[in-house]
């Protein structure tokens, strides 16, 4: 990403370079940054409490959501990272006087000021006629400051910095509009606050366009799931089976059938170092094994053959909450791992039960809920045993349609990899720009913002 330096008129030039002939000295330097409470900020900038650039900060309405009423009615739970879905948003009856008091408008930026994510901030756009709830503070700039760049420093580590520090030292952790309006944050000229908005909204809207592209890959899988597990790839008919419809030429057998192994793994606690990387239900990502965040045991040779992982072995999560318990995933990494106590490691005889294709079969939302159904249930855990696991009934295609079914589901889990990894480069791309924008460690006329939008939309 190219830097340009900005001109009195406002045209951008190259930097200048030292080229040997000119005095190095003669370039002026930039002002130093100033230090503040907060970091730093540009020597022309200001550090003003958030009372002084917003209206006095706004609890919600009470009332209790219903399917019926005159407002739509924002609650803390309808707010999530990709927004606002308004069509799934409760209604509620507020009476027409009140309704000025808290109806929501184009800018206004809502708080939760009490729960599990306690200080987390939206910024209302285009909202229909609407009332925000009481577990939620709406704060409403003023002219001298852009609602859209006061937004984005509410997600910066100066914001979080000061409400973490104030919910340290408030008994319930909550946030009042008593401290928000104590905030401390930066005021950049108006101008500059709408540029350094508009450079983190080309981010995000990459962001959000590899959000849509993640959830539509993820429904058109679970579709393409129950179409492969369901009808299979040669347009046969159905037959009704102890597990629902399958083709007719399939098979629904017992697990233990075409099983070669089914082994609990190592009791041994697992440390920063040792010889052997010790695989956790952590490790099991997306339905495929991930070598990060490792642990590390020191196993004698007997041990280590005993429990080493080899390519295909699945590994099947044994024990955890109802939502975790059941899921596989599939190893095929180099090195030498192993494997913990809580997972069961499944061989197949792979002539006859391709790993891949099984790995897929378990991890389909239908066959999850199948072995949710088969576990044992404590209060807050719940257990499938390897005995029970190897009775567990599954549909068995001849091994070449086994084959083209994971290399069908294989091609969109790729899909899926290639869109996480977009997403996760852009989000990290988004958090320093934040970060180096609102400290003016990066100035935003010194950015090529056209660059910058080809670079990560390309």
């Amino acid at each position: 990403m190219r830097r340009t330096k900005t001109t009195e008129d406002g045209h951008s030039c190259p930097p200048r370079e030292n080229n040997g002939l000119e005095n190095p000295t003669a370039v002026a330097a930039e002002p130093a940054l100033k230090e503040t409470e907060i970091g730093t900020i540009a020597p022309e900038w200001k550090i003003t409490p958030l009372g002084a650039v917003c209206e006095p900060p706004q609890y919600g309405f009470t009332a209790s959501a219903d399917e019926k009423g005159n407002v739509c009615f924002l609650r803390i739970t309808d707010i999530t990272d990709s927004g606002v879905k308004w069509a799934t948003v409760p209604r509620c009856e507020c009476p027409v006087e009140m309704v000025p008091k808290y109806q929501l408008a184009s800018g206004d930026i809502v708080f939760a000021r009490i729960g599990a994510t306690t200080g987390k901030s939206y910024l209302i756009t285009n909202p229909p006629r609407s009332v925000f709830a009481s577990y939620l503070i709406r704060v409403r700039a003023k002219r001298e400051i852009d609602s859209t760049f006061l937004s984005q420093f509410f997600r910066s580590d100066a914001y979080w910095r000061q409400v973490d520090a104030q919910k340290n030292a408030n008994l319930k952790k909550g946030v009042s509009g008593s401290l928000l309006k104590t905030l401390l944050v930066p005021v950049p000229p108006l101008p500059e606050q709408r540029k350094i908005a508009g450079v983190l909204e080309v981010v995000q809207r990459a962001m959000e366009q590899q959000e849509r592209l993640l959830a539509l890959t993820a429904e058109l899988k679970k579709a393409l799931l129950h179409q492969l597990f369901t009808t299979g790839l040669r347009g046969e008919p159905q037959k009704q089976t102890a597990i629902g419809p399958v083709p007719e030429s399939w098979e629904v057998v017992a697990l233990d059938d075409y099983l070669t192994e089914a082994q609990y793994g190592i009791s041994v606690k697992g440390a920063d170092r040792g010889r052997y990387a010790v695989l956790r239900m952590t490790n099991q990502q997306q339905g495929r094994i991930s070598d990060a965040n490792l642990q590390y045991v020191e196993l004698t040779p007997a041990q280590f053959a005993k429990f080493r992982v080899e390519r295909q072995d699945i590994l099947f999560n044994r024990t955890n909450s109802l939502e975790l318990v059941g899921r596989t995933a599939i190893f095929d990494l180099e090195g030498d791992y192993v494997f913990a106590s809580y997972l069961i490691r499944l061989r197949t005889d792979s002539t006859r039960l391709r790993p891949s294709f099984l790995n897929h079969h378990f991890n389909w939302d239908e066959t999850q809920m199948r072995l949710k159904s088969i576990a044992t249930r404590a209060v807050s855990q719940s257990n499938i045993s390897a005995t029970r696991l190897r009775g567990f009934p599954i549909p068995l295609p001849s091994p070449e349609e086994q084959d083209e079914i994971a290399t069908n589901v294989d091609c969109l889990d790729r899909k899926l990899a290639v869109h996480r990894g977009k997403h996760a480069v852009l989000t990290a791309l988004f958090f320093t720009l934040l970060h180096q924008l609102m400290t003016a460690q990066i100035r935003v006329n010194d950015l090529d913002v056209p660059e910058l939008e080809s670079t990560i939309t390309g």
